[in-house]
């Protein structure tokens, strides 16, 4: 999905390059690493980017991408004219998916990054073949939110949504595939995203979705619209980020944000190389650098992302945890959904969902 645009605050296409740490540089040309713009790669300039120099002497040169399509198309135009405008970049995952298709990602060696150890499964990338190439970056939680006022005690399940108590009350993301209320659907009522795979099945999880249309307010887009909405009581319940809503709370607004019963939804984005890059092995210590335990915690301080290893890795406090993820299990995207059957499930949204 497109990473939040509260992190998108810079200009998220511009380049930006560190200013480099006093040291003597190990290559002769910087490692070009490309994650979200504004905010996002402010902390990774403040609070990541000088201690990997610092350890490695690998120069890094910070460049501020979109997170979706548009910035997969560059890379694919600029691979073939063997050019790599980022060796690193953070991808979504529906472009990850779409560069893996076209062959557009780097094979790495599994050797050289050791620390894939600490990922799940799903945050390990290969081609069908086996060739590894990619590994989970960062995560955040879409989790059920609730104004306190309104609510005064939390909603337990993801059913909530569908209570004819909460008629035009709900905002929801407009998207199917930002929003993920397929894969929260499949979850609550049909046993998991497994009938995600056929179009019958999809269609019987929109007829079910389809349900709660009179409870919705507002479909939303913009994601400041609907926190401001759920900050007055004006929309008292929805989906959003729990990372958002917790600084919210913070804050002293009266909102909270709940992990269901079913899990809430686990989006992120990884790491992967281009095909056209020249600097392999520096992108391989790169990406083993960020699967560690530490930075993974220091990226859960700093930039407000899940850790995407194991908590037990690391020594994030309970409260520091919390803030940012839960140790329940999550609602995993059904993303191959979203490339697969992309202009059908589209087209299927907005005349059942939206329309």
């Amino acid at each position: 999905m497109q990473r939040r645009s509260f992190l998108m605050t810079g200009a998220a296409t511009g380049l930006a390059v560190m200013a480099a740490p006093a040291i003597l540089r190990a290559q002769s040309t910087p490692l070009k690493v490309g994650t979200y713009g504004g905010f996002f790669q402010d902390s990774f300039d403040a609070h990541i980017f000088p201690d990997f120099t610092a350890e490695t002497g690998i120069d890094v040169e910070s460049i501020g991408t979109p997170t979706g399509e548009a910035w997969l198309v560059q890379l694919q135009q600029a691979a073939r004219a063997r050019q790599a405008p980022a060796d690193v970049s953070m991808m979504a995952q529906v472009a990850r998916i779409r560069g893996e298709r076209a062959g557009l990602w780097a094979e790495l060696d599994r050797a050289a990054v050791p620390n894939i150890a600490n990922l799940p499964d799903h945050f390990v990338h290969a081609y069908d073949d086996g060739r590894f190439y990619g590994t989970g970056a960062v995560s955040w939680y879409i989790s059920l939110v609730t104004n306190t006022e309104v609510f005064p005690q939390a909603p337990t399940s993801w059913t909530a949504l569908w209570d004819d108590a909460n008629r035009d009350r709900l905002g929801l993301l407009a998207l199917a595939s930002n929003s993920f209320l397929l894969e929260i659907t499949a979850t609550t009522f049909f046993g998991g995203t497994d009938i995600l795979a056929t179009e019958e099945g999809v269609t019987e999880v929109l007829d079910k979705l389809a349900e709660l249309r009179p409870n919705v307010r507002l479909w939303y887009r913009d994601e400041g619209q609907f926190q401001q909405a759920l900050e007055t009581g004006e929309i008292p319940m929805g989906q959003y980020y729990h990372d958002v809503t917790g600084l919210a709370a913070a804050d002293g607004q009266p909102v909270r944000s709940t992990f269901p019963q079913e899990g809430a939804v686990l989006d992120s984005g990884s790491w992967v190389v281009s095909s056209a890059s020249e600097a392999i092995d520096q992108a391989q210590t790169f990406i083993d650098y960020m699967a560690r335990p530490e930075v993974q915690a220091k990226l859960a301080r700093f930039v407000g992302t899940a850790p995407t290893v194991d908590r037990a890795l690391t020594d994030l406090t309970d409260e520091e945890f919390a803030a940012v993820a839960s140790d329940g299990a999550p609602i995993l995207p059904y993303y191959d959904l979203y490339v697969d059957r992309a202009d059908w499930v589209n087209q299927r949204w907005s005349e059942m969902i939206t329309g």
